[in-house]
């Protein structure tokens, strides 16, 4: 037990807990797209897919269970650094810089992750939790699309995780000490790729459901 508490004690752990678990949302994000990729095969193929995932049964419930200890360690953990950088800089500087590799992206991440938290719960209640027992997942996600308050909610939350995944995903290695300067821009050029990706895949969906229903 002492080995546990002193692990939490210890902020190079908690940034490397933040870091698995920012990757397991990077592979979460990867299945989750290609999932809704299906969309571009028609009603039909979409909601075959949706049947799939549904047959898995148990294994759906696992995983979603596994996505929910990993968000509550992920933001518990970020909840805990944050307060702990504000204990240790009780004074605002009064003129700000980058000082320490400090940036935009990397200032402004706790607040991008609050507003992926918003719009998770609120993607949440619209399609998972919507009454499906008389329309199909696909109904209900394009009636969601339909919307226009919720549609531009969207694609600004899809931008927002673009930016956040940007930077947590190279900074996610160099909480493991990978920092190389041979390795690190590769490793920065393929989180930017991979957070266009994201951003651009993600936000394109509505159009194809809007297109099709």
């Amino acid at each position: 037990m002492n080995w546990l508490v002193r692990t939490f004690s210890c902020s190079i752990a908690k940034k490397q807990f933040m870091a698995v678990t920012g990757l397991a949302f990077c592979l979460f994000l990867t299945s989750h797209l290609i999932g809704n990729l299906f969309v571009y095969g028609g009603k039909d193929a979409f909601n075959a897919y949706v049947e799939h995932l549904h047959a898995l049964g148990v294994l759906i419930h696992i995983a979603e269970a596994g996505l929910i200890v990993f968000a509550l360690i992920h933001i518990g953990t970020a909840l805990i650094l944050y307060f702990q950088n504000l204990a240790a800089r009780p004074v605002k500087y009064k003129k700000k810089s980058n000082a320490g590799g400090r940036t935009l992206a990397s200032g402004t991440m706790p607040y991008t992750g609050l507003f992926i938290l918003v719009f998770i719960v609120v993607h949440l209640v619209s399609m998972k939790f919507a009454d499906h027992s008389t329309l199909t997942t696909f109904d209900v996600t394009a009636g969601v699309f339909a919307k226009p308050a919720y549609l531009a909610f969207y694609i600004v939350s899809m931008v927002v995780v673009a930016f956040h995944v940007n930077h947590g995903f190279w900074s996610a290695f160099q909480s493991f000490g990978a920092s190389h300067p041979k390795y690190m821009p590769i490793v920065r050029g393929f989180g930017m790729l991979f957070s266009v990706i994201v951003g651009a895949g993600f936000g394109l969906i509505p159009i194809a459901f809007n297109m099709i229903s």
